[in-house]
């Protein structure tokens, strides 16, 4: 049957939620979703982060302000993502698109010097959350109705790079923990997929680009840029949207040619 442009990339109708969305690309996402007709749900850990993200989502994109909403949760503590969860469905009645963005990379420098509590923290936050926050959207609305699942990874899931290893094996994880609930998940009408970014410019990832290591990265790079947080909009509206429904259990990796250059 056609289709329109306009209704293969729509999102009216659907409500999505996505962490770690006070800034960055998470709050890129909701942004992105927002113009695409959908109503969205920011969550992160701090209140006037929150604030400020959900103004500056509904300024430039909504008529209607209660087509977003924020929720200050940290998705390390079980309360608040049940928490989450639970006033998502009481505010809009349904999670169709799932957004798993929250991360943290506090376990940085070599495997011999790595704390113990850095490596726990890393897999809570990366892994584990993302694990969790699934499960309860998929019981809360997924189950029944079918939904979409992103997971934001990176494409240090597919390297080796010295002093960021730990951040790299949790994003490895989630890249095949996408694989896993995509095929135990399909049958029941919900897709999972993976974004793999490469090097973006965001506050979090600051200590990589700014700097000599960033001018060699781009040096290098196919592309000769360090990528935006605008570099993923087509990304992640294309796997939340019809245009992908034929997708599941894919990693769709947006490096501007990183992988193409990692053996020099």
């Amino acid at each position: 049957m056609a289709k329109s442009i306009h209704s293969l990339f729509s999102l009216e109708g659907k409500v999505a939620l996505i962490t770690g969305a006070s800034r960055g690309i998470g709050e890129e996402i909701a942004s992105v979703y927002s113009m695409a007709g959908a109503k969205v749900v920011l969550c992160s850990r701090k209140p006037e982060g929150v604030k400020e993200a959900v103004e500056r989502i509904k300024s430039p994109y909504l008529k209607n302000e209660q087509k977003v909403l924020g929720i200050v949760a940290n998705v390390l503590v079980p309360e608040d993502r049940k928490r989450l969860v639970e006033a998502t469905m009481d505010w809009a009645g349904r999670i169709d698109i799932l957004v798993n963005n929250a991360g943290a990379n506090p376990g940085q420098g070599p495997f011999a010097d790595l704390a113990e509590q850095s490596w726990d923290k890393v897999f809570e936050v990366n892994l584990k959350s993302s694990l969790i926050l699934s499960q309860l959207v998929y019981h809360a609305w997924m189950k029944k109705h079918g939904g979409t699942i992103i997971n934001l990874a990176s494409v240090g899931g597919f390297l080796s790079t010295s002093g960021i290893n730990a951040y790299n094996v949790s994003k490895a994880g989630l890249i095949h923990l996408t694989r896993c609930m995509a095929r135990e998940w399909g049958q029941d009408g919900v897709r999972v997929n993976a974004i793999a970014p490469g090097l973006i410019k965001t506050k979090f990832s600051q200590v990589l680009w700014d700097g000599p290591e960033g001018n060699r990265m781009v040096e290098r790079h196919p592309i000769s840029r360090i990528g935006e947080v605008e570099d993923i909009d087509g990304a992640a509206l294309l796997l939340a949207s019809s245009a992908s429904s034929f997708m599941t259990g894919h990693t769709l990796v947006v490096d501007g040619g990183q992988l193409l250059c990692i053996s020099g």
